[in-house]
């Protein structure tokens, strides 16, 4: 770690008063060494970690990280705060803050160091030590582990060396890294012989940490089971899956584990390996936050028999990524965005390969013979119907791949057949996206009842490959064909019948509707809803689905579009970061990017989101009034060939990004602070002129629609 911290990345009296400045000025540092080469794009991906879980840890400890590709080589900087910063720890704020910056690349070794300062933050001597260091370069070797070096022969002995407290953790925390595949194997498999005199045998557990980034909380909740199942006398052996890869447990220590912690909050990987055993399945931040509750809970399942649907072998990676006692409305809103998320790329490739088929060969092109029958090489028309035809393949596996990866939501790869299943049966029977959505669910369902029956043990091996998919995908067939899909297929074509016989008040109604639900969460699950019911439309397209996607494409730009507008009008409303961000807004409100929006309203959400909805829906109740059409899912004004009425189109967008931009100027221009130029010469505070969670200001690499 010599390589990574140094005393010019330690700030011992870090000034900042929220995370994001927090953040700037350590990254800061990191820029001033050349380890961060472009400020703002880090401090970016940053903030889209942060907004993924936050990075507080109770302690007094935050921890954000990222993998970017704006930093040249490992480093990790520290800030110890005299006031505290918010980092969303469940106990308050945080005065220790760790910065790491991992490059997109990391290699394994620099990854295992950065985990070995994870392990070591769970040790209380380490962070009172950190506390009470008095100049940073003291800090910078006590991060560095350089007091722990000499004990590190010594395993047994070091616990003598009162005054060296950091050499204990270091121990495994090097040892961790280096091979991961039993880190605390030899300090746990002694622990456990005291407390085994009471029983027959010691109690043993096997576990699982991940977290999105694999740096940090990964190894953090490893090192807390392990430590608690050391003060329970239980034995402990953990699998960190961390970004560095991971080694998988002995199939022999699995097989003697008496149960299971799965501390997660990205799948686990060959999750079956673990199938029989009592189990318990949390979120990563449970396993470092309430590790000994975890096991005594564990505990009391094997106790009492409890084998959870086949151990939750084949859980879903989405339903398991939560605390427990999450409701059933949330679970669902998951399941439904897992659908949404995966057929997402094959809207936006085949609808675009569709675009460009029709903007080289005109309306008729659908029209054109196969291409695998009659093609001329250079005959124009041929290949914008190559393009037509590709795009339209792809574009036909929009309702398998919704109900499919709904299903897999649900039920892990399990439920990936009978939810192909049941979402082809919704094609075939003309139910379209309604029909998708019922099969996902029915699929899902299916199996995850498959796997709560009890099964001979014999079985187990055969469940996830062969009984699980023939039962579950005769039973959605069953339904979908002679049950549910018929009413479905009924309603889809009174809703598209509806769609297209829509004019006048009800037409403009309907856009306002979709054009504020496109802006209230800015690419959110809200704003997902609607652009999946518009893409739905254009599987049969007629007059009334294509005005549908016009209004939710025209709407979703408004946003970005407006935010961009606003910094060019009134930059001194906003910090320094939001005005760069604005440049950027222009590009990505033009391509129907409407998460370009986020930076500004993570920053100022009281203004930012109602301002935006306000604009949305005069864009979208214009683009009805004005009866616009659009066949292609996407590409903002760069599919304009395929608007109908373009020009009334652009007019609507440019009508609603005034009503945006305006509000957004007069609600932030109404709260006078007396420092708004301050702030946004500094661009440190953050959140436009309320110096108050900037988070989002400088995240301004958006995930498309």
């Amino acid at each position: 770690m010599s390589d990574m911290i140094t005393a010019d990345l330690v700030d011992l009296d870090l000034a900042a008063e929220t995370k994001e400045a927090a953040a700037r000025s350590l990254a800061e540092r990191m820029v001033t060494l050349g380890r961060v080469t472009d400020l703002d794009g880090f401090l970016a991906d940053v903030a889209a970690r942060e907004a993924q879980m936050p990075t507080g840890l109770d302690g007094g400890i935050g921890i954000p990280h990222c993998r970017s590709a704006h930093v040249s080589e490992p480093t990790l900087a520290f800030g110890r705060s005299a006031r505290g910063i918010d980092f969303g720890a469940p106990d308050g704020p945080a005065d220790l803050i760790f910065l790491i910056a991992a490059p997109a690349g990391a290699d394994d070794a620099h990854l295992t160091i950065l985990s070995a300062l994870a392990r070591r933050l769970m040790n209380e001597d380490f962070t009172t030590s950190l506390r009470t260091a008095t100049d940073a370069t003291a800090a910078a070797s006590l991060i560095r582990g350089e007091e722990a070096a000499q004990p590190e022969p010594q395993p047994e002995p070091a616990a003598s060396a009162g005054p060296a407290v950091p050499a204990e953790p270091e121990a495994p925390a090097e040892e961790s890294p280096a091979a991961e595949e039993s880190p605390a194997i030899p300090p746990v498999a002694e622990e456990p012989e005291e407390p085994a005199k009471p029983a027959d045998r010691v109690f043993r557990i096997v576990a699982v940490t991940s977290c999105p980034t694999g740096i940090a909380h990964t190894y953090m909740a490893a090192e807390a089971l392990e430590q608690a199942g050391q003060q329970a006398g239980v034995e402990v052996v953990v699998e960190p899956q961390g970004s560095a890869g991971f080694n998988r447990l002995d199939p022999a220590v699995i097989a003697a584990a008496d149960a299971v912690i799965f501390a997660h909050d990205v799948p686990v990987r060959e999750k079956e390996r673990f199938a029989g055993k009592p189990t318990v399945d949390v979120g990563v931040k449970a396993g470092i936050n309430r590790p000994a509750e975890l096991i005594s809970e564990v505990r009391g399942k094997a106790e009492r028999g409890e084998i959870t649907g086949t151990a939750s072998a084949h859980a879903s990676p989405v339903d398991n990524a939560g605390e427990p006692g999450e409701g059933y409305g949330t679970k669902l809103r998951k399941w439904l965005m897992s659908g949404v998320s995966y057929m997402v790329p094959f809207v936006a490739a085949g609808g675009l390969l569709i675009a460009l088929g029709f903007a080289i060969g005109g309306y008729t092109i659908n029209k054109a013979p196969s291409v695998a029958e009659h093609f001329i090489w250079t005959d124009h028309t041929s290949w914008a119907a190559l393009l037509f035809q590709v795009g339209g393949l792809a574009f036909s596996f929009l309702v398998p791949v919704l109900a499919g990866y709904i299903a897999y939501g649900m039920a892990d790869r399990p439920g990936l057949v009978p939810g192909f299943v049941g979402g082809s049966i919704a094609l075939t029977i003309n139910a379209g996206f309604l029909g998708g959505l019922a099969a996902g669910l029915i699929a899902g369902g299916t199996v995850m009842a498959i796997q709560k029956l009890r099964v001979p043990a014999p079985l187990r091996g055969i469940m996830p490959v062969v009984v699980i998919p023939l039962i579950s995908s005769a039973i959605v067939g069953f339904l979908m064909f002679l049950v549910v899909g018929k009413p479905i297929a009924s309603l889809q074509k009174a809703l598209t019948d509806w769609l297209s016989g829509l004019s006048g008040a009800n037409a403009i109604i309907l856009g306002v509707i979709l054009g504020l639900m496109m802006c209230f969460d800015l690419g959110g699950p809200l704003n997902k809803v609607a652009y999946a019911f518009a893409v739905g439309g254009l599987a049969n397209p007629n007059e009334g689905s294509l005005k549908v996607m016009a209004a939710v494409m025209a709407a979703g730009m408004v946003p970005p579009l407006a935010m961009a507008l606003a910094t060019t009008v009134r930059g001194r409303l906003f910090t320094r970061t939001e005005r760069e961000n604005g440049k950027a807004a222009w590009v990505l409100g033009a391509s129907f990017i409407t998460e370009g929006a986020i930076p500004f309203a993570a920053a100022d959400p009281l203004r930012v989101i109602p301002s935006a909805m306000a604009g949305g829906a005069v864009t979208g109740g214009l683009s009805m009034l004005f009866e616009c059409t659009l066949r292609a899912p996407h590409g903002g004004i760069f599919v304009i060939p395929l608007i109908g009425n373009p020009f009334l189109y652009l007019i609507a967008i440019a009508a609603g990004t005034a009503v945006s931009a305006g509000l957004v100027i007069l609600l932030k221009g109404a709260r006078k602070t007396g420092r708004p130029d301050q702030a946004a010469e500094a661009g440190t505070t953050g959140g436009g002129i309320t110096g108050d969670g900037g988070a989002g200001a400088d995240a301004k690499v958006p995930v498309a629609v």
